[in-house]
């Protein structure tokens, strides 16, 4: 069975279970039911990189999905999909720094460009009926913007003004929102507006 190395799920097992769940019912919903991958909440970007590493040593079929962190460079995203480079982007990424596995290929790398929450932007019924009154929807960021080029503390401001008048939940956090609205997203929304969650889809269903 793959394993896919998410980043997400901070330190507490109640946070990792719904980063599971969430991540689970996302790719449920995209046709991998019967063939799910076993989905493995890391925490950090850091440990899903240094866990998928040890994976691939011990010849385990494995994925590895984390934040872009930034906009990827369009020389990493040149040609068709499986022509691009998520490695020299977290390689050339300050902050990451990391060497591309020597067993590794590019189509077990996968980025959330650039950052999960830029897939809320897809489906923003989910995101109003879920917040419910007071949600003030003009506080995203502009329909008409490619969900990728929204920067990531863009994305979190954005979410945390449009929430912050809602009647029966709290502002956004993402702790205690952000895996319950990825188990509700519409991931065909998703990869139209997405094209690396698109990638990433068609990977993981190939493999």
């Amino acid at each position: 069975m793959v394993k896919l190395y998410v980043e997400g799920g901070g330190d507490t097992a109640a946070l990792r279970a719904a980063c599971r769940e969430g991540f689970a019912n996302f790719l449920e919903q995209v046709g991998l039911k019967g063939r799910m991958p076993r989905i493995v909440a890391c925490g950090s970007r850091r440990d899903a990189y240094e866990s998928f590493c040890v994976a691939l040593k011990t010849g385990e079929p494995a994925f590895l999905l984390v934040d872009s962190e930034a906009p990827v460079a369009t020389q990493h995203q040149h040609g068709q999909p499986d022509a691009w480079l998520p490695w020299e982007h977290l390689a050339q990424r300050q902050g990451d720094e990391w060497s591309k596995p020597e067993k590794a290929d590019e189509l077990q790398c996968h980025l959330m460009v650039q950052c999960m929450e830029n897939w809320f932007l897809a489906d923003r019924a989910v995101l109003k009926s879920f917040f419910g009154q007071g949600f003030q929807d003009n506080q995203l960021p502009a329909a008409a913007n490619t969900v990728e080029s929204v920067a990531k503390q863009e994305v979190y401001q954005s979410l945390a003004k449009a929430t912050r008048a809602c009647k029966t939940k709290a502002q956004y956090g993402k702790g205690e929102h952000s895996f319950k609205l990825l188990a509700m997203i519409d991931p065909d929304k998703v990869t139209q507006a997405s094209p690396w969650a698109k990638r990433f889809v068609e990977a993981l269903g190939a493999r």
